[in-house]
Formats: C-alpha cells, sequence, structure tokens
C-alpha cells in the first residue's frame, strides 16, 4: 500500500552479552558459530514516490487448482477417453503364451479379480479409472503450481 509520504524503517535488535563459554551453558544452536557478543544492527528503508512501482501479482489457490485439475481429469476420463480406452484395451486382449492364456494353460492365479472393477456407473467407470485419472489430474496440478511459484509465466496467446 503505498502512501504519500515517504516512510523510514528502522530495526534494531537487542543485544545480549554472553557469559563466559562452557560446557555446562552451551546450548545447540544448529550450524550456525558461536558468538560472545552481537553487535546492534540498524536498517534503514526509505520509499519516495519516484522510485516506487507497485506491481499486483495474482497467487493460485492451492486447493482450488488440485480440485478443479482433478475434477476436468475426471471428467475427461469419463466422457471423452472412456471409449477410446476401452477400445484400446480390447484389442489388446488378455496376455498370452503359444497362442493360449495363461488362466486357459493351468494358472488359476492369472484370473482377473472381477468384484475389484464392479461398478453402478452405467457405462463401468470404475475404481481403477477413478485413481489413474485422478492421480493424472493431481500431476498436471503440481505442474501448474510448480511453474507459477518459481515465476514462469507462459505466453500462449501471443
Amino acid at each position: 500500500m503505498a502512501t504519500s509520504s515517504s516512510a523510514l524503517l528502522t530495526i534494531t535488535p537487542s543485544t545480549q552479552k554472553h557469559q563466559q563459554l562452557s560446557p555446562s551453558n552451551i546450548s545447540f544452536h544448529g550450524l550456525r558459530p558461536l558468538t560472545t557478543t552481537t553487535k546492534a544492527r540498524t536498517c534503514k528503508i526509505t520509499t519516495t514516490r519516484k522510485n516506487l512501482s507497485l506491481t499486483v501479482k495474482s497467487e493460485l489457490s492451492t486447493p482450488l487448482v488440485i480440485s478443479l485439475s482433478t475434477g476436468l481429469s475426471l471428467f475427461l476420463g469419463r466422457f471423452v477417453f472412456f471409449a477410446f480406452q476401452r477400445e484400446n484395451v480390447a484389442k489388446q486382449g488378455l496376455p498370452e503364451q503359444n497362442g493360449v492364456t495363461h488362466f486357459e494353460a493351468g494358472d488359476t492365479r492369472a484370473k482377473e479379480y472381477v468384484s475389484l472393477l464392479k461398478s453402478n456407473d452405467p457405462v463401468g467407470f470404475n475404481i481403477i479409472d477413478v485413481l489413474a485419472w485422478g492421480s493424472i489430474g493431481h500431476i498436471v496440478a503440481y505442474y501448474i503450481l510448480a511453474t507459477s511459484s518459481n515465476g514462469y509465466t507462459p505466453n500462449f496467446f501471443g
């Protein structure tokens, strides 16, 4: 927020005098070296009308971006790409070895677990589809948030 007059900000941290250092009064201060005295620092920040430039930058709301991206991804997976995905799975078929599927060859554990793929959705959008398309939505949201936070601004339209 701009003010009509110039502002002056002075920061002066309090000074503390450390007593003589001994193993009984030393505490861990991370990777910073221990100093016996600290000096007061003064920082002056002046702002005038001449060099004041304000830029308005919007920040993306993280929950909103994740929700919209995931919702859009689930919508596309259910209403746009569902038939295409199912056709490709049907073309690929079950895994075969020597022209016989694994289940027909005697491997009883190769049978598909059908109850996991059941759903009440009219076209058959099941939990596997929800997890797959939801994860794609989260990946897209992460990309949007990561690139917007590091200053990358794509210029798609001009």
